[in-house]
């Protein structure tokens, strides 16, 4: 059996984005995403305060990181951001549970991962493309088309192996 396929594709294992220690930019930024969309969702004068220093919380952590992660992209539970340097996601994707973005990498227009789906460095994923359970992007890849379930792609453009 795979060791890949024990991490769920559909339970998100929340430990993978817990903040270690005091610098750790890609936990800290994720935090800001989460905690800005709960504030937005509870309402209120409390609610708007809260989002109003999430939003500033996550902008000091997106210009540290040179990423750009929106506040309101659609992010299930357990993404590891590795290296979350340069890292641009669209506000229309949407990512799945436990899934891994390297630095550089690059989800342009509708683009929709499955659960635990690993993008390697440099990669870019032009959309509107879905990518199923358990796949894998190799560094530098560019893909343009839909990537099957288990699937690993790599290339210019990207190709199964």
């Amino acid at each position: 059996m795979d060791p890949d396929k024990n991490v769920s594709a559909q339970t998100p294992d929340w430990s993978r984005e817990v903040v270690q220690k005091f610098w750790d930019p890609g936990p800290k930024l994720l935090r800001a995403i989460r905690r800005y969309q709960a504030a937005c969702a509870r309402g209120g004068v409390l609610g708007k305060v809260r989002s109003k220093y999430w939003a500033l919380n996550h902008l000091f952590w997106s210009v540290i990181t040179q990423s750009e992660i929106h506040l309101n992209c659609q992010i299930e539970g357990g993404l590891r951001l590795t290296h979350p340097t340069g890292i641009i996601i669209h506000p229309d994707a949407k990512i799945g549970p436990n899934c891994m973005i390297f630095h550089q990498v690059t989800l342009a227009g509708p683009v929709v991962l499955g659960g635990h789906v690993d993008v390697g460095a440099g990669a870019k994923l032009l959309g509107p493309l879905s990518v199923g359970n358990h796949a894998r992007i190799g560094a530098n890849a560019v893909v343009t088309g839909d990537v099957g379930e288990g699937a690993t792609m790599v290339g210019i453009p990207a190709r199964a192996l």
